[in-house]
């Protein structure tokens, strides 16, 4: 699972061909306008499929989805509230 993005022959920093989302292999959305529309369907993807975020990604995907997102913010694990604590007490 991820994001991938096609990069312009003329190497321009941020000229896309495509950006776009696939799962194991098969990429289930395509042409995507950036790529923070990207993460956000590609959260769309996960809860629409019912599928667990990846292992090595868990608690980045938990921090994007309940604190960024606020979505089921109220229940954050140890490790994401210690992170959510400790980005906020810099602010």
């Amino acid at each position: 699972m991820g994001i991938y993005v096609i990069n312009k022959e003329d190497g321009e920093i941020g000229a896309h061909d495509d950006i776009g989302v696939h799962v194991e292999g098969v990429i289930v959305l395509d042409n995507i306008g950036s790529v923070a529309q990207a993460c956000a369907m590609m959260l769309g993807v996960i809860y629409v499929l019912n599928m667990t975020y990846p292992t090595e990604l868990k608690y980045s995907f938990e921090y994007i989805q309940k604190v960024l997102l606020k979505i089921d913010g109220e229940r954050l694990s140890p490790k994401v509230l210690a992170l959510k604590n400790k980005i906020f007490a810099g602010l």
